[in-house]
């Protein structure tokens, strides 16, 4: 990552654990997936790296949407994701699109994480049998929000997974 870069990455760790627990959910081939505050693109490349079909990644900051787009030059993977620079919850009042998985990672203080579950299930983003997954810190209970089914942490990190059903 560059110097002084604004983004926190998701762990190793946590990705590991992450993805062990989703391989026994989806075959990822040709998934189509939203990557919310996108930060270093970490989490689009490592689906993308699983044969998932395509990813939109989405960031507000300028330098952070520069880097993945330096990146996805470099991977040659410029048909297989898409790189948007907005507000997440401006791009999900407005986006009509539908994915497989929803990756959220908002900033651990961000207060917005009941409004991108809103919005997810409000304007019907998810395919069927899709999933939102939300990471957060260990003071973020969404436990309470609608359509949750479940938490892991791994180390400090939270998923959170809400179901389409």
């Amino acid at each position: 990552m560059p110097k002084n870069f604004p983004s926190r990455p998701t762990t190793d760790f946590a990705k590991e654990g992450l993805f062990n627990m989703l391989e026994n959910r989806f075959d990822f081939i040709d998934l189509k997936l939203l990557d919310l505050c996108a930060g270093t693109g970490n989490i689009s490349f490592e689906w993308l790296s699983r044969e998932a079909g395509k990813a939109v990644a989405v960031d507000s900051n300028f330098n952070v949407v520069r880097h993945i787009r330096s990146l996805t030059k470099s991977f040659e993977m410029e048909s297989f994701i898409q790189i948007v620079q907005s507000d997440v919850v401006k791009y999900l009042e407005k986006t009509t699109e539908k994915f497989d998985l929803i990756f959220a990672d908002p900033p651990y203080e961000a207060k917005f994480h009941a409004d991108i579950v809103r919005l997810v299930y409000e304007r019907d983003l998810l395919n069927e049998n899709g999933l939102l997954i939300i990471e957060h810190g260990k003071r973020t209970d969404l436990s309470e929000l609608p359509h949750f089914e479940l938490s892991r942490g791994y180390g400090n990190v939270i998923f959170s997974l809400f179901s389409k059903e």
